[in-house]
């Protein structure tokens, strides 16, 4: 199923680092046009030019809907209607509950369910025209194991993810007799800049912790198991992926 891509038209969400910008690096690489949304604008220029060939940058916040919707239409206009969506944006925020900064919640929530379903919402019109046309339709979600653990200061993190697995489940019966292949991969520890924006200086030092206590992922491994994910024939659906350093189990 490798450099199976070629004529697909890509989108990649949270694009300007980590497991988005290898999984755009690696399904350009297979041969699909992409388009990289985040905020950032000027690391998702860079990582265009890196890549060179058909890949679009797009700025944009998945919290807002507005701008998810302004973003789906410049790929459009570029590139033509969407049949992949990699809905891989992501925020963690970890405190103990009692003194967490409420903000971080709203963000949590706002970035990891909110852009999510706005994201999905903005292309799913197009993935359905792709099934209906006898393509391949994919909408991926990204996320993480905590949906189905516990890990003390991080309830509304692993929250935001059992809502993602279990919305992904709900939309793949939704969709998957139409055509269209919803489905989710989850992470374990991944080197990558997910958690820096913690306020609170324990849990920071914890996660570092954490990370080197063992040989961990790096964010190509996953980028490697989107892309055979997505790169399976029509009638194969790889729903859910569990993708966790061997030493965690």
């Amino acid at each position: 199923m490798t450099n199976n891509l070629t004529g697909r038209v890509a989108v990649v969400t949270g694009a300007s680092s980590g497991i988005g910008a290898a999984t755009a690096k690696r399904l350009a690489a297979d041969g699909a046009k992409v388009a990289l949304l985040g905020r950032r604008k000027d690391r998702l220029e860079e990582l265009a030019a890196e890549i060179g060939g058909d890949v679009l940058a797009v700025a944009a916040d998945v919290a807002v809907q507005q701008s998810v919707l302004d973003a789906a239409a410049t790929v459009r206009a570029a590139f033509g209607p969407v049949d992949l969506v990699v809905a891989n944006a992501g925020v963690m925020l970890a405190a103990p509950f009692e003194s967490a900064q409420t903000d971080e919640w709203d963000q949590m929530v706002g970035t990891n369910i909110n852009g999510l379903l706005y994201t999905g919402r903005a292309f799913i019109d197009d993935l359905l025209a792709a099934a209906n046309n006898g393509q391949r339709a994919d909408l991926l979600h990204v996320g993480s194991i905590g949906g189905h653990t516990v890990f003390p200061n991080y309830g509304v993190y692993t929250a935001t993810k059992a809502a993602v697995a279990h919305l992904t489940r709900n939309l793949r019966a939704e969709f998957g007799p139409r055509g269209v292949r919803v489905k989710n991969v989850e992470p374990g520890f991944v080197t990558t800049e997910l958690g820096a924006g913690m306020l609170d200086p324990d849990q920071k030092t914890e996660l570092a912790e954490w990370r080197s206590q063992m040989e961990i992922l790096v964010a190509e491994d996953i980028a490697d198991a989107i892309a055979y994910a997505v790169a399976a024939p029509k009638r194969v659906n790889i729903a859910e992926m569990i993708v966790v350093p061997t030493p965690q189990g």
